[in-house]
C-alpha cells in the first residue's frame, strides 16, 4: 500500500518533474469575461509595443543605438523580424546566432520579444527567401499575372515551397523552445508577413488554375453552412447574391469576378500559413498571429495585397487557419475605429502590431486599449526618434503600465472604455456604473487658446469603474463633465478627485485636487500636454 506521508517527497518530486512546467506555463491567450488576456510568466500582460524598422535587426551592431531609446519610452516588447535568408543561409544549414543574441539582450534590458516570421512573404513579396530558393524557380516556383509573367511572389499551390519554409519555421520554433522556453522572452510570434496578391487578384500559374477548377473544399463549405447566420456581411452577401449554392468550382459558388479570384486565393494562403503555424505550434505553442495589409478605398483585388487576413475575408482565414489565434491589423489608414470595428465584430481579441509612428499613433494605441481591451500597440519603425524621453508614447505608456493591474482585473467585464478626440470628433458619450460621462476635447474650453488652432492635437483617455461612484481616468487632453443615469430629477457631483500614481501596484495620491482643477466641482480635466491619472469619486442629489 502506497504511504502517502511517507512517500509525500517522493510524489512531490514526481509532480515537480511531471508538471512544474505548467506551474510557469509557456505565453498563452485566455479568456475573461468576452475579452481575451496574453499571459506572460503566468500573469496577465498588456503589450507596449513597438516594431523595429526591417532591417535594423539585421545585425547586433545595428540594434546598439536603439536599445536605450526602447527604455526611455517605456516599452515592455519588441517586435523584430526574423529572416529565413539569415537563419538558413545554406538549405539544411541554419544559424540561430543573431536570434539567440537578440534574446539575451532583450533580457538584458528587461523586455519582451515578439518575433515577426519574414519567411515566404514580406508585404506580399518573397524577398526574404534565401538565395537557394530564389535562384531556383522550377523547384520553388513563383506566382505568375494573368499575363503568364512572373512575380516575386512564392506560390502557395507548390508544395515544394510550402515544405521548405515550414522546415525552417519549425527549427526556429524548436530553437526558441529550448534556448527560451523558462524565460519567455519570446512571448508571440507572427507568421509570415503582410500576406497579399499582386498585381492580379490571383495566381495563374499551372498550379493555380487546376485548383481554381476543382470544387470548393468541403470543408469551406460546410462551415458556410454551419455559421451561415454568424458570416461577415460581404462574404455573405457574395454567397447569397449567386444562390447560395453549396456544391460547384470557386466560380460556380461565388460567381465570376475578382471577388472570387480573390476568396480563392484567401482560401489557399491561408491553408499554406496555416500549415506553418500548426508545425510550430506542435513544436513550441505560443500564441500565432497573422497581420494584414488593410485595403485602400474603391481599389480593387490586386490593387492592393488582396487575400490577406483581411475583414472580409476573416471566415476565409478562421475555417483555413485553426492553428492561427489572431488576425491583426497594420495601420497606414485613418480610419482607426472603422477598422478596429471590423476586426473585433465577431468577438475576437485585438492586437495592433503596426501602425504608422505618426503624432497619432501614442492616443490611438490608449485608445484601443481602453475601447477594444486590446492586448497590445505597437508603432512601427520605433527607433526613428530623435529624443525618445520627450516622445508622448512614452508618457502614454507609463500610464498605461502603472493601469495594467487595474485593466486586467476589470477586463472584460464591461466596466472599461476609451475616447479619441480631435476637432472632426471633439465629444463623446460613455455610460459606466451609475454615471453618464461626457468626454470633450481640452480644446473646447472657452478660454483655452487651443481653441482658436487650425489644427487640434488628438487626444484621448481611458476610463475604469472600481465601483459604481468611482472610477480612474487616464490620459491627455481631455474635460469630463457627467450626469447619473437613473434620473433625471438628480444631479451629479465629485465627492473627490485626486491626481496620483501607482507605485508597486498601490495607488498613491499625489494632490487633491478641487477648486479650479475642478471647475468649482464641476469637470475633470487633463489639458493638452499633461499625462495623467485622476481617481474620481461622484454622487447624485435632488
Amino acid at each position: 500500500m502506497f504511504n502517502f506521508k511517507k512517500n509525500r517527497f517522493i510524489l512531490l518530486g514526481f509532480l515537480v518533474i511531471q508538471f512544474g512546467f505548467a506551474q510557469n506555463k509557456i505565453p498563452f491567450l485566455q479568456k475573461k469575461g468576452n475579452k481575451t488576456q496574453l499571459i506572460v510568466n503566468n500573469k496577465p500582460f498588456i503589450i507596449r509595443g513597438g516594431e523595429l524598422g526591417n532591417s535594423s535587426a539585421t545585425s547586433m551592431e545595428s540594434m546598439e543605438p536603439i536599445w536605450p531609446k526602447l527604455s526611455d519610452m517605456n516599452l515592455n516588447t519588441v517586435l523584430t523580424p526574423v529572416y529565413w535568408e539569415l537563419i538558413e543561409p545554406q538549405e539544411g544549414k541554419f544559424d540561430f546566432s543573431l536570434v539567440d543574441d537578440l534574446i539575451l539582450k532583450a533580457r538584458k534590458e528587461n523586455l519582451k520579444l515578439v518575433f515577426l516570421w519574414f519567411g515566404s512573404w514580406k508585404n506580399s513579396m518573397s524577398s526574404h527567401a534565401p538565395e537557394w530558393v530564389k535562384l531556383n524557380p522550377k523547384k520553388y516556383p513563383r506566382v505568375k499575372d494573368d499575363k503568364g509573367k512572373s512575380h516575386e511572389i512564392l506560390t502557395p499551390f507548390s508544395e515544394n515551397n510550402l515544405e521548405a519554409d515550414l522546415k525552417a519555421f519549425q527549427k526556429l520554433m524548436s530553437h526558441i523552445k529550448d534556448f527560451d522556453q523558462k524565460e519567455q522572452t519570446v512571448i508571440m510570434v507572427q507568421v509570415e508577413n503582410e500576406i497579399g496578391m499582386l498585381p492580379t487578384a490571383r495566381d495563374y500559374c499551372v498550379l493555380a488554375n487546376e485548383f481554381f477548377n476543382k470544387p470548393v473544399p468541403d470543408e469551406l463549405l460546410k462551415y458556410m453552412q454551419k455559421n451561415k447566420e454568424k458570416l461577415v456581411p460581404e462574404f455573405l452577401e457574395i454567397w447569397k447574391k449567386n444562390g447560395f449554392k453549396t456544391s460547384g468550382n470557386w466560380e460556380q459558388i461565388f460567381g465570376k469576378g475578382l471577388h472570387t479570384d480573390e476568396i480563392f486565393m484567401a482560401w489557399y494562403f491561408a491553408k499554406f500559413t496555416n500549415k506553418i503555424a500548426k508545425a510550430g505550434k506542435d513544436l513550441y505553442p505560443v500564441p500565432l498571429f497573422v497581420n494584414a495589409a488593410l485595403n485602400a478605398p474603391e481599389k480593387k483585388p490586386g490593387e492592393y495585397p488582396s487575400a490577406g487576413p483581411l475583414p472580409h475575408l476573416m471566415d476565409i482565414w478562421k475555417v483555413a487557419g485553426t492553428s492561427i489565434d489572431m488576425l491583426s491589423p497594420d495601420f497606414y489608414n485613418p480610419l482607426f475605429k472603422h477598422w478596429n470595428d471590423l476586426f473585433t465584430r465577431q468577438g475576437d481579441p485585438l492586437f495592433i502590431p503596426e501602425h504608422r509612428f505618426d503624432e497619432s499613433a501614442p492616443f490611438k494605441g490608449l485608445y484601443a486599449i481602453g475601447h477594444y481591451e486590446a492586448i497590445g500597440f505597437s508603432p512601427f519603425s520605433i527607433e526613428s526618434v530623435v529624443d525618445a524621453k520627450k516622445e508622448p508614447l512614452g508618457k502614454i505608456y507609463n500610464l498605461v503600465k502603472q493601469l495594467t493591474p487595474v485593466i486586467e482585473a476589470n477586463k472584460g467585464l464591461g466596466k472599461i472604455d476609451g475616447v479619441l478626440l480631435d476637432k472632426e470628433n471633439q465629444l463623446q458619450i460613455i455610460k459606466l456604473g451609475n454615471f453618464e460621462f461626457t468626454f470633450k476635447h481640452d480644446y473646447t474650453l472657452n478660454w483655452s487658446d487651443g481653441a482658436k488652432a487650425d489644427v487640434w492635437p488628438m487626444s484621448s483617455a481611458i476610463i475604469i469603474e472600481i465601483a459604481p461612484d468611482e472610477f480612474y481616468i487616464a490620459g491627455s487632453g481631455i474635460v469630463v463633465t457627467f450626469k447619473p443615469l437613473k434620473s433625471m430629477e438628480l444631479n451629479a457631483g465629485i465627492l473627490k478627485t485626486d491626481q496620483g500614481i501607482f507605485e508597486n501596484d498601490v495607488w498613491r495620491t499625489v494632490r487633491h485636487f478641487n477648486g479650479d482643477q475642478t471647475h468649482q466641482g464641476r469637470h475633470l480635466r487633463i489639458s493638452v500636454g499633461d499625462y495623467e491619472i485622476q481617481k474620481i469619486k461622484l454622487y447624485t442629489y435632488e
